[in-house]
């Protein structure tokens, strides 16, 4: 039997054919009448091309998963191996290569870690966090704060913070708290000692209110990722870590976007001397080359299961091609360096690059970030911290895109987000196109 391909390569490499076929698409959060979205045909490393041939630096690595970087060809062989082998498997069979995975994750995770459950992705990660720890405690109730994403299924998406909660809010027994966030300090703090005490005194007594004894989980984003690279001053996780304690509730950090090299850590917790219950991933675990999630599971989550059966599953949990791909890209990020070099890239390039942008440029009001995981909040005016209008950060994208980079944008912030391969004269060039663009939109202003 004869197998041939049903695809055309030669009309897809057409800019006109690509967006004449993308009229099928369904685009998610967009109102579908006005897109004209960007044809990608191709990427390497830190690099994308449209079909028009034209170069962009990627420094948005997309939604902030590819980690590793476009076709790194340990990944891509990976996958390509593991799909002459066996390309799909149901999860209650046991597969060498899923095991392999865990393995890999586990073997970053904090001491007291040993089982990993797979999902297709951080959405249904956090979804699956969520039941585990309501089915552990016997509790209902779930906070987080409003600053933060953790997807859009059912109760990730009311775990969610931002608009996207509102229009989605189906899912029951979801409170909300403001996280720290000194720039605009919910509670009048003038240090991060002040903003930490208080947003824990805040959290405390929320769940005081609540009932501790209704509240199953607090579900945290190690650093939240869309809502600003807030990192957290010091003390702030191992203090919820200590209310959690207190009150036998299930802590679950949401390392989707941080996790896997993005903050120059293997897990963006390394940093702060932390250990939740439940670990959600994504993204930069295999840079999403394939669609892949997950938890990593406490053994004391775990054993609630021994002999108790766990609700849930998915037909594609543990998928062997997404497991393949999570091995080779784990397997090149530790041969070559790479959350090494996000880390050097983030503390020698970026930290001291964008200090000096902030210098020169006052709509700069914050810089702030870590590893390959930074944020530029944008101002009207540095004595108000005013935000600067959408319409401006709209131009900055497209003035920016102009000169060839790729933004990630949200709200009035430029996020600077490039892959943890990015190289110094790659950094150095998009340094120097942050300048020109926040030149050029000064003039403009």
């Amino acid at each position: 039997m004869t197998l041939t391909s049903g695809y055309d390569f030669d009309q897809a490499t057409s800019a006109d054919r690509i967006r004449e076929l993308d009229r099928s698409v369904f685009h998610s959060w967009s109102a579908q009448g006005s897109l004209d979205p960007l044809t990608i045909a191709g990427g390497e490393g830190s690099t994308v091309w449209d079909a028009d041939g034209r170069r962009y630096l990627d420094f948005s690595s997309q939604l902030v998963n590819t980690n590793i970087g476009h076709q790194h060809p340990a990944v891509i062989r990976a996958i390509q191996e593991q799909a002459a082998v066996l390309a799909t498997v149901a999860p209650a069979h046991a597969v060498a290569v899923r095991g392999q995975a865990a393995q890999r994750i586990l073997g970053h995770a904090p001491a007291g870690f040993d089982k990993v459950f797979f999902t297709n992705g951080g959405a249904d990660a956090n979804e699956n966090a969520i039941r585990l720890a309501r089915l552990h405690t016997g509790r209902d109730k779930v906070v987080s704060t409003y600053r933060s994403y953790h997807g859009n299924t059912g109760a990730a998406v009311v775990a969610t913070g931002d608009w996207r909660r509102v229009p989605n809010e189906f899912a029951r027994g979801h409170v909300h708290v403001f996280g720290p966030y000194l720039y605009r300090s919910e509670f009048w703090a003038e240090t991060p000692e002040q903003e930490s005490e208080r947003a824990l005194r805040h959290l405390e007594r929320t769940i005081q209110a609540e009932g501790p004894d209704s509240v199953a989980a607090i579900l945290l984003e190690t650093i939240p990722g869309t809502a600003g690279i807030l990192t957290p001053p010091p003390g702030y996780l191992e203090g919820v870590r200590a209310i959690a304690d207190r009150y036998g509730i299930v802590f679950i950090l949401d390392e989707v976007m941080a996790g896997f090299g993005r903050t120059g850590e293997w897990f963006a917790l390394d940093a702060f001397g932390v250990t939740p219950d439940l670990i959600t991933f994504a993204k930069g675990v295999n840079s999403g080359y394939v669609p892949v999630g997950g938890i990593v599971i406490s053994d004391a989550i775990a054993a609630t299961f021994d002999e108790r059966v766990f609700p849930g599953g998915l037909t594609y949990s543990g998928h062997p091609l997404a497991m393949a791909s999570i091995v080779g890209a784990l397997d090149a990020m530790e041969t070559e360096g790479i959350v090494a070099n996000a880390k050097r890239i983030g503390a020698d390039v970026l930290a001291p690059g964008l200090a000096e942008l902030q210098q020169k440029h006052a709509l700069i009001g914050e810089v702030r970030g870590s590893g390959v995981f930074w944020a530029l909040e944008l101002v009207a005016h540095r004595g108000t911290r005013e935000p600067l209008a959408a319409g401006y950060i709209g131009r900055a994208k497209k003035l920016l895109m102009q000169r060839g980079l790729l933004p990630f944008t949200a709200d009035n912030r430029i996020h600077v987000v490039p892959p943890a391969v990015v190289a110094d004269d790659e950094a150095a060039q998009a340094l120097g196109i942050y300048d020109e663009v926040l030149t050029a939109l000064a003039r403009e202003l």
